[in-house]
């Protein structure tokens, strides 16, 4: 039988919302993006992932407006009650400013709420930016925030390339009560040797923290394509370092629908967790984003 799945990180979207989507087309980690300029409703996404043995899924934050984080969630909550789907949330919350609490404090009101993710991620190439520094993952007042999500019992997406990492580990290694969740796998950017030599040091340092999670979401977000080798050695590399029980899958549709069906992509995911046999699949698959999202 086919291991039933959560999808942990996914997105839908109206394009109005999207000032991204909505501004003229910049350069992105994931490459052109025109087919993806437009609404992305739920039941597209349900379609897009029919047949995938996927039972719940978990939507994560898509860049609104600052302004908007709070329009974000409760447009995300209104659509689970009206169709089911998503049965988590992770949203946004500005971790820069002096006391993000009584951001947190609006969001508390939608009962899908689990986490919340700020991009941090740096890189040397400019393409590959979001954050406004690559130390900003150890900023003062991110890290007085970041603290603050265990009294809400909120974990946070973290994302980051593998220079952060040593940074990184401050961040969650202070924070031993708040579930972290290493977005994309910690982004693997190439193949050649110095890369990817850095990004399982990297992923080795993050390790070191018992509440680290890692998504094997993202996979084809620098190499542009659904590639089964490049997913295979990330998984297995994966596996080795941070272990089943600490990774879970997510397809980041819409954005690998730029290359890829569903179907594809999570074939290539199942073929490469299989033979690390069904306890990893149980865990990839379901265990690990159960246990760290509570899906309902």
């Amino acid at each position: 039988m086919m291991q039933k799945a959560i999808d942990a990180h996914f997105h839908i979207w109206r394009q109005k919302d999207q000032p991204w989507l909505v501004g003229p087309m910049v350069p992105r980690i994931f490459g052109p993006y025109e087919p993806i300029r437009r609404d992305y409703p739920i039941g597209e996404f349900l379609e897009d992932q029919k047949g995938s043995g996927v039972e719940k899924a978990v939507y994560v934050q898509t860049n609104w407006a600052k302004e908007d984080f709070e329009k974000e969630v409760a447009f995300l909550q209104r659509t689970a009650d009206e169709t089911g789907w998503p049965h988590a949330i992770v949203g946004y919350a500005d971790m820069t400013v002096d006391d993000v609490r009584p951001q947190i404090d609006r969001l508390m009101q939608y009962r899908l709420l689990r986490g919340v993710r700020m991009q941090l991620h740096w890189h040397e190439t400019p393409a590959f930016r979001f954050a406004a520094s690559a130390d900003q993952v150890i900023d003062p007042k991110v890290r007085a925030n970041v603290a603050r999500l265990k009294d809400y019992g909120l974990s946070f997406d973290l994302q980051l390339f593998p220079a952060q990492m040593k940074d990184g580990l401050t961040l969650v290694g202070e924070n031993p009560q708040t579930n972290f969740i290493l977005t994309h796998a910690g982004m693997l950017t190439g193949a050649d040797q110095e890369t990817t030599e850095a990004w399982k040091a990297g992923l080795r340092t993050l390790s070191a923290a018992p509440n680290l999670h890692a998504k094997l979401s993202g996979l084809g977000t620098f190499v542009h394509r659904n590639d089964p080798a490049v997913i295979t050695y990330i998984v297995d590399n994966a596996i080795d370092i941070l272990g089943a029980d600490h990774l879970m899958f997510g397809s980041n549709f819409p954005i690998e629908k730029l290359w890829t069906s569903h179907a594809e992509l999570i074939r290539a995911h199942r073929d490469a967790v299989a033979k690390h046999g069904p306890e990893a699949e149980a865990d990839i698959f379901w265990n690990t984003a159960e246990k760290v999202y509570r899906p309902v």
